[in-house]
């Protein structure tokens, strides 16, 4: 009588919850005989992971007590690997393809539509067969991967393959990929930046001429083949680390969505390659997690094989990580740690107010001509570009532009790629609540200012110059237009929010592209500009390029962004246009200053909530999509972490007052 199965620690297994019966009938069918397999262990819901491991528990415990039953799944293995071409599955699945960024999307696009033609000897055809759900990956990851260790080790998958056909597929797929590697690392978007590391790029090349030295002589003894091989992996370590390098220089020299292309095909194809040169090494010994990996991420790529979304987060990750930092470290000054840095805040914030006044007031004086829809939205959005751009350069602050910058600064507080580790959430429970003071000193700053500033100006307009922007109907429209219930304002703010973080998006861009295209310098010996320009002159022009290019074509983004809205919903005729706090609370001051018939002060409490409605939806939409796009760039799942709740609460419950008004010494994590 067998003995139960057991897991690693020696734990038996508990009696199965589920009878499994398999097909014995169907073993020399091997494809048949898994398809039955695997329709018996996916679970009704492919988010149910403890059904699906219940399920396999129960088809382990049946294997390990019925030899019949694991012959038949050892002999539909070896019919499939024996009569499939494994080539396609080691080279193509799970990485991208050789062709550009675009050229791959195209790719991707058109089998989506229609999906390519694979041959039965394919052994991607048979994956796609066995796992034909289109979720089938959730559930095959999720599951305790010492369950699969086990499933494998019973197969005996471990020891060595002998198979001559299968040997040379193997040593094919290695030398494939190993001249790709090879060129790749030579690739000017790589070579260019790894040559400022002289042993950066030897690796790449290395490991090309020991894969050629191990083929050419296939039939060495066991242990020359084993060293080599164990060179082999070394130098691929020593690729990797190359490439790790090359990015964490992403904060200094900047990158583009061609090198993270071509820095995460390379990667794939080492860990591919580390793999194929794990079983071929002849040491009857298979690194099992490596080998799981693999399994589970050719079982992921055939069920994505055509997503966009998939490939499109995987491969602009890393570029928005890089935006994403750019912003994060201009968001830095926006964040208060200590009273000081709160009133300079506010007094910044209070600086832009006036700012903001007079453009309100211009933008109204805009709207008396007559122009066609076009040209209208365009002067609108100089008007609003112009008074962006202006408070830039006057280091004055605008309370909607920081979420877009905060929200990156906010993430990079628990970055485990920074960190190396778990997350400290601890620390981003204090980082939020110094962002929500800030957010409250820049916002009082900016309406403390905006309307009674605006009221001044308009009151001096009609005093002094008998003038007024707007009355009666007029006046009582752009009331209308901030009240929260007679008007699409909610709906509009949310879209104001939208467009503050995509200005964001394209400061952080613009200012990612000027260090890695390394404009500063090469406009420093410009061959020009270098000999009809003195140095000092040369030096300041670009050095306010450096500082103001990525602010100043955010400004200009967000002033058309906003400018041209209306037009974009007059056009179309639907209900699109902007609402942000600032101007509408300009907008509300000349609207009360014109109106002539008496309205309630309900009303008037209406239009008042109605406009810092504006102010939280800009800063919520702006504030979530930008802190989105920073962890989801930095590989982080915040729903494994809802413990981070519970710190915030309990921070809040502690010390309320330290969301509105700094305390007087910094809080810690040990405060928490």
């Amino acid at each position: 009588m067998k003995e139960p199965l057991t897991d690693e620690k020696g734990n038996k297994d508990k009696a199965p919850e589920k009878t499994i019966v398999l097909p014995v009938q169907l073993a020399e069918n091997g494809l048949d005989f898994l398809i039955e397999l695997v329709k018996q262990i996916r679970p009704a819901s492919p988010r149910r992971i403890a059904e699906a491991e219940s399920n396999f528990r129960s088809m382990l415990h049946q294997l390990q007590h019925d030899v019949g039953t694991l012959v038949s799944i050892r002999t539909a293995i070896r019919n499939l690997f024996f009569k499939s071409e494994l080539l396609p599955a080691l080279v193509a699945s799970g990485l991208i393809g050789s062709r550009g960024f675009v050229q791959e999307l195209g790719g991707k696009l058109k089998h989506k539509i229609l999906p390519e033609l694979r041959q039965p000897s394919d052994f991607l055809f048979v994956l796609s067969r066995v796992f034909y759900k289109p979720t089938d990956y959730i559930w095959v990851s999720e599951i305790d991967r010492e369950l699969w260790k086990r499933f494998f080790r019973l197969l005996r998958v471990h020891i060595r393959i002998n198979d001559r056909q299968l040997t040379d597929q193997l040593r094919q797929a290695l030398l494939i990929l190993s001249f790709r590697i090879a060129t790749l690392g030579l690739e000017k978007e790589v070579a260019n930046r790894l040559s400022a590391n002289k042993d950066a790029n030897s690796p790449f090349l290395e490991q090309n001429r020991l894969v050629i030295r191990y083929l050419d002589d296939p039939d060495a003894d066991e242990k020359y083949i084993q060293v080599l091989l164990n060179n082999l992996q070394e130098q691929l370590y020593n690729c990797r680390q190359s490439i790790v390098w090359l990015r964490d220089q992403r904060l200094y020299h900047g990158t583009s969505l061609a090198q993270t292309f071509l820095t995460v095909r390379i990667l794939q194809m080492i860990d591919r390659m580390l793999i194929i040169s794990d079983v071929l090494d002849r040491d009857n010994h298979l690194n099992e997690d490596r080998f799981i990996e693999y399994f589970i991420t050719v079982i992921t790529n055939e069920n994505k094989q055509n997503s966009l979304r998939g490939f499109l987060s995987d491969n602009l990750g890393l570029l928005a990580y890089q935006i994403a930092e750019h912003k994060g470290k201009k968001g830095e000054k926006y964040i208060t740690s200590n009273r000081s840095e709160f009133r300079q805040l506010y007094r910044s914030a209070a600086g832009g107010g006036f700012i903001i006044s007079v453009v309100a007031i211009i933008k109204n004086l805009l709207s008396k001509l007559t122009l066609a829809p076009f040209w209208m939205g365009f002067i609108y959005s100089t008007n609003y570009a112009a008074g962006f751009m202006l408070m830039d350069r006057t280091n004055t602050t605008l309370a909607t532009k920081q979420p877009a910058y905060t929200a990156s600064a906010v993430a990079s507080s628990l970055d485990s790629k920074k960190l190396k580790g778990k997350p400290d959430l601890k620390n981003l429970a204090i980082t939020i609540g110094d962002v929500s003071r800030s957010q409250i000193a820049s916002f009082a700053g900016n309406l403390v200012v905006v309307f009674p500033f605006t009221y001044f100006l308009v009151w001096l307009m009609d005093r002094f110059m008998g003038y007024r922007i707007v009355n009666g109907e007029e006046a009582f429209s752009l009331l209308e237009q901030q009240h929260p219930f007679h008007s699409w304002s909610l709906l509009y703010a949310c879209f104001t929010g939208g467009f503050l973080f995509l200005s964001g998006i394209i400061s952080g861009y613009v200012e990612n592209h000027i260090v890695y295209g390394q404009l500063t310098e090469r406009l420093r010996n410009h061959p020009v500009l270098s000999q009809t320009m003195s140095a000092r002159r040369l030096n300041r022009m670009v050095d306010y390029m450096n500082v103001y290019s990525g602010a100043f074509t955010g400004s200009i983004a967000l002033g058309f962004f906003l400018g041209m809205s209306a037009v974009v919903g007059k056009i179309f005729g639907i209900p699109f246009d902007i609402r942000h706090i600032t101007i509408s609370s300009g907008n509300a001051a000349i609207g009360f200053y014109g109106i002539e018939q008496p309205v309630s002060y309900a009303y008037l409490a209406a239009v008042f909530l109605g406009v810092l409605g504006i102010g939280f939806l800009n800063f919520f939409v702006s504030f979530s999509l930008a802190f989105f796009v920073a962890v989801k760039s930095r590989g982080i799942h915040l729903r494994d972490y809802p413990e981070l709740i519970g710190f915030i609460w309990r921070y809040f419950r502690k010390y309320p007052m330290d969301f509105v008004y700094p305390p007087g010494r910094r809080r810690d994590t040990n405060d928490i």
